[in-house]
């Protein structure tokens, strides 16, 4: 038995059952395909690792350092008899320090567009589907002696000295973060 060579190039691929090899049949759709589907799977893989392996806290530069509100807010804490010691370490080691923080502003006692004080919330709508708020999901945020913030609607970021201290009034923690507030702009 005799073994017959056959050219590539000589084969019509348009015969049923014949395919043109892999490497032949690359194209731009294809590109583009592989390149969405990474970028729906990747990106949201990408998050939560970088999540994981940060633990909410990274270097911004500068001596800043950025926090994840949301995972500085999902603790158990007793809204009534907490104390400082029920904040996790890694949350109270940042006490006095330089933070860049992203989140959503709340202002409920500002009726123009400057404010001295507001709440930090990593997101007001979507910060208490587990229940009612706790008081660690918002961060008392204070404008510097002297100074009016501008109020933003949506997603800011905010640069300021961080405070970890439980402040009780009328028989309930009132506050567990607290923020010197440096500046404000909005996240496009």
């Amino acid at each position: 038995m005799s073994v017959k060579t056959v050219d590539p190039q000589s084969i019509d691929y348009q015969t049923p059952g014949l395919r043109h090899p892999w490497w032949q049949r690359i194209n731009l759709r294809l590109i583009i395909f592989i390149g969405v589907v990474a970028v729906v799977v990747g990106y949201p893989l990408w998050v939560f690792v970088d999540a994981s392996v940060s633990g909410g806290i990274k270097d911004a530069g500068g001596g800043y350092k950025e926090v994840d509100l949301k995972a500085m807010s999902t603790f158990w804490f007793n809204q009534e008899e907490g104390t400082i010691n029920d904040i996790p370490k890694k949350w109270r080691e940042l006490d006095g320090q330089k933070v860049v923080m992203y989140g959503e502003m709340w202002a409920s006692r500002s009726a123009g567009p400057f404010v001295d004080s507001f709440q930090l919330c990593y997101s007001i709508a979507k910060c208490c589907f587990s229940g009612p708020p706790q008081v660690q999901h918002f961060v008392d945020s204070t404008a510097l002696p002297g100074t009016k913030l501008q109020e933003y609607a949506g997603l800011v970021k905010v640069k300021g000295r961080l405070h970890v201290n439980v402040k009780q009034g009328g028989g309930k923690v009132q506050s567990v973060y607290q923020l010197d507030v440096e500046s404000i702009e909005p996240v496009q």
